[in-house]
């Protein structure tokens, strides 16, 4: 005579549950990725550093060169990409539960930001709330077709952005430093956590370079931790005239230090993934 299957407990029930929600969101995560090219992140462990500024630029001198770009913005605490794109419609969806990104300057663009009543609101989340609401936004959320996602992180070691790191599997990262000690001493603990991931740098990009913080320790940095030197972006009052639309538009200069950092990311892409 067969025993009786035991019955779970309200605890293991709910346990079980939660694994299978688990399962079925990392489902949906990989399907909505697999329509994606490249995801790159920008990143550092330091805020202030310009890698809102890097992650738009690059996206829309992408978009310019013929690809297809993404633009999500993962910093769930301060969302600034919307303001630097100067984008102010959220996302449509046609059933209510599917969120299609608004597009701008040829990129699409998803952030927290677009769900907040007012943007100077301060955004007081523990990590698995911040854990919960970027996975909401990769399982809900169709990209379409890309060839590049740029990942906008928010800075530090911590919850946020190993959250992102472990859940959108990304292909490479931008390390942003600018030339002050600080900021390459948290640049370096940025690249270190990356590893340790096993994770890929695509390079070290220098912001700010000029005669007012000086210039060269992005390259120092990238030479300490044998990677590729992306480019410098000088400090430039350029910056001060996009009120409407990113530098790259306003500025030839700026637009030909994006121009050098794209092919460079595209080519350390190429060098670590030779079939592809």
């Amino acid at each position: 005579m067969a025993q009786k299957q035991r019955e779970l407990t309200p605890q293991e029930r709910a346990k079980v549950e939660g694994m299978k929600r688990s399962w079925e969101q990392k489902r949906l995560v990989s399907e909505r990725l697999q329509r994606i090219g490249k995801r790159i992140g920008v990143y550092s462990g330091k805020g202030g550093v310009g890698k809102t500024t890097v992650a738009v630029n690059l996206a829309v001198i992408l978009a310019q060169e013929g690809a297809r770009v993404g633009l999500f913005d993962c910093d769930i605490d301060c969302p600034n990409v919307t303001r630097v794109m100067r984008i102010s419609e959220g996302p449509s969806s046609e059933d209510g539960k599917v969120m299609v990104p608004p597009s701008r300057f040829g990129v699409r663009v998803m952030s927290m930001s677009m769900f907040q009543e007012n943007e100077e609101e301060a955004t007081i989340w523990r990590g698995p709330m911040i854990h919960n609401a970027i996975n909401q936004f990769l399982t809900n959320t169709d990209w379409g077709d890309l060839d590049y996602m740029i990942v906008d992180l928010p800075p530090g070691t911590s919850d946020s952005p190993l959250t992102v790191m472990q859940t959108l599997n990304l292909d490479g990262f931008v390390v942003v430093t600018t030339p002050q000690e600080l900021a390459t001493l948290d640049a370096k603990r940025s690249i270190n956590m990356v590893r340790k991931l096993n994770l890929d740098v695509l390079g070290v990009v220098e912001n700010m370079s000029g005669d007012i913080f000086g210039r060269g320790a992005g390259e120092e940095l990238a030479e300490e931790m044998d990677l590729p030197f992306l480019g410098r972006i000088e400090m430039r009052a350029d910056y001060q005239h996009s009120e409407t639309k990113p530098t790259v538009f306003t500025s030839d200069a700026v637009a030909d230090e994006f121009h050098v950092i794209a092919d460079a990311v595209r080519k350390r892409l190429a060098e670590l993934d030779p079939d592809n």
